[in-house]
């Protein structure tokens, strides 16, 4: 199904709902599947890499009051501005992106190793000229919010994986970033979350995915991947 990236989407999919937020996918019919989250701390509504569909204001109220909007990847832009514009509120980026700031049309506040004073850990999950990610966990439920390093949609899994590393990422993926971690819940940008034995799908994705990489190719074909 074609889209354009500017159209606002008249519904969208709700998916990975649980007490502490919820995720849709504004494009259901899209091959990237793109995913976006709002998470609620303490009372607030933290917007994850969103793509704007209507109806997204009442999804939010259930949780609280919007308080920012994050952008975890460079290319994630999305509709960052225009959702935290509607809001009033900041775009917030880790503090080592480049080239994002500039592309977005609304006030930006930095963060490190904490998303503001929610108890969010940010790590840095790639850091070069070319991709630019960061990671957000939640110690106290155990949600993981990877943005592009590790996914479910299709052209991402092989041999029967639930939750499979970025086809361009096989070879290194980030298992000294991730690979402590014991996640209730992996949320990821494009797909629905693994809401279930979340820290088995990780591990196995991460110690997998080297040597699963042929497969990958050879199940999704080099001229399908979306890059």
């Amino acid at each position: 199904m074609a889209f354009r990236v500017d159209e606002r989407a008249t519904d969208f999919r709700e998916i990975d709902r649980f007490d502490g937020g919820v995720g849709w996918i504004a494009h259901p019919d899209e091959q990237m599947q793109r995913a976006s989250h709002a998470l609620e701390i303490d009372g607030e509504v933290w917007v994850l890499d969103p793509v704007d569909a209507e109806g997204l204001d009442d999804l939010f109220a259930e949780f609280g009051d919007v308080a920012g909007v994050v952008v975890m990847l460079d290319r994630h832009k999305r509709d960052a501005a225009a959702i935290a514009d509607r809001y009033g509120v900041h775009v917030y980026l880790p503090d080592f992106f480049e080239g994002v700031a500039e592309d977005l049309d609304a006030p930006i506040v930095r963060f490190e190793d904490e998303l503001a004073d929610t108890g969010l850990e940010a790590r840095t999950v790639v850091d070069n000229r070319f991709w630019q990610e960061v990671s957000l966990y939640n110690p106290d439920d155990g949600t993981l919010v990877v943005p592009e390093s590790v996914g479910t949609v299709d052209y991402f899994l092989a041999g029967g994986e639930r939750l499979g590393v970025h086809p361009m990422r096989r070879v290194v993926p980030p298992r000294d970033v991730l690979g402590d971690l014991d996640p209730e819940r992996v949320l990821v940008a494009h797909g629905a979350g693994v809401m279930d034995d979340a820290a088995a799908a990780l591990e196995d994705a991460l110690g997998g995915s080297r040597k699963r990489t042929p497969r990958l190719y050879a199940e999704v074909g080099w001229n399908m991947l979306p890059f």
